[in-house]
C-alpha cells in the first residue's frame, strides 16, 4: 500500500446475491483529503459505501485502510482503526434522545469519548440535547447524524448523501462543516452527494461512477470545467 493513501481499494467487485453492481471499482484517498462519489440514481456510489464499509461483502478485489484488509471485518474493528460511516437517510434512533444517539457513536471507544466537541461543532444539538429524535428537524437529525459518527474519532468519514431533503441553506452548512473538519483535523471524508454543485465545492477529488464502473477521476476544478463530461454524467 502506498504509504500516502489512507483508504486503497483495487478491484472491487460487490453486489447483492448473485448479481454484481460494482464492477472493478480502484480508487484512493489520502489523509485530509475529500474525494466526492458522484453519478446519476442507479450508478451504485451508496453500494459502494456498503462495501468499503462490510455491510455487503466484497466478491473481488481487495480493500485496505491504513494497511489494513477491510475484508470480513467487524464493525467494532472498523471503528477502532478508524472509519465512521454516515448512510443514507440518517439513521437516528427516534426514539432516544440527542444525547444517548450520540453516545452510541462512542460505544466502541473505552473510555468513552466526551461530547463536547461534537456540541461545540453542532451548537444546536446542545440546545436539543434532551429532544428525542423524532422532534428534530431534517437539518437536525443530519447534522446529530455526523455527530455520532464523529464521537468515534474517525480518520475517515464514509458519509453518504447529507444534503438529502435539505434546505439549501442548511446543506450549505453542513458542507462549510466537512470542509473545516478536515482544514482543522485532517479528516479524510469520501462523500456521495447529489447535489454535485455542492459536494465540488468542497472536494479536492471527484469520482464518477457510471452503472457501478468508474468512467473518470479528475480534481474538482477540472470536473467543474468538463462540460462534455458535466452534462453527461452529472446533470448539469
Amino acid at each position: 500500500m502506498n504509504v500516502t493513501n489512507l483508504l486503497e481499494v483495487e478491484g472491487l467487485t460487490a453486489g447483492y446475491g448473485a448479481a454484481p453492481v460494482l464492477h472493478d471499482v480502484s480508487l484512493t484517498v489520502e489523509p485530509g483529503q475529500i474525494v466526492a462519489v458522484l453519478g446519476a440514481n442507479g450508478a451504485s456510489k451508496s453500494t459502494l459505501l456498503r462495501a468499503l464499509s462490510g455491510l455487503i461483502p466484497v466478491e473481488k478485489g481487495s480493500v485496505r485502510f491504513d494497511g489494513h484488509d477491510l475484508r470480513r471485518q467487524k464493525v467494532e474493528r472498523m471503528v477502532r482503526l478508524g472509519i465512521a460511516h454516515v448512510p443514507e437517510g440518517r439513521g437516528v434512533v427516534t426514539e432516544l434522545t440527542v444525547e444517548e444517539n450520540l453516545r452510541l457513536g462512542g460505544l466502541w471507544r473505552k473510555p468513552q469519548p466526551s461530547l463536547d466537541p461534537i456540541y461545540e461543532l453542532f451548537p444546536r444539538l446542545a440546545e436539543r440535547r434532551r429532544n428525542e429524535g423524532h422532534q428534530l428537524s431534517g437539518g437536525e437529525r443530519q447534522m446529530l447524524a455526523i455527530g455520532r459518527a464523529l464521537v468515534a474519532q474517525p480518520r475517515l468519514l464514509l458519509l453518504d448523501e447529507p444534503s438529502l431533503g435539505l434546505a439549501p441553506l442548511v446543506t450549505a452548512q453542513i458542507m462549510a462543516l466537512l470542509r473545516d473538519l478536515r482544514d482543522r483535523t485532517g479528516l479524510a471524508v469520501l462523500l456521495v452527494e447529489q447535489n454535485v454543485r455542492s459536494a465540488l465545492s468542497i472536494a479536492d477529488q471527484g469520482i464518477v461512477l457510471s452503472l457501478g464502473r468508474i468512467v473518470t477521476r479528475h480534481d474538482a476544478a477540472t470536473l467543474v470545467d468538463d462540460d462534455e463530461l458535466r452534462h453527461a454524467y452529472l446533470g448539469f
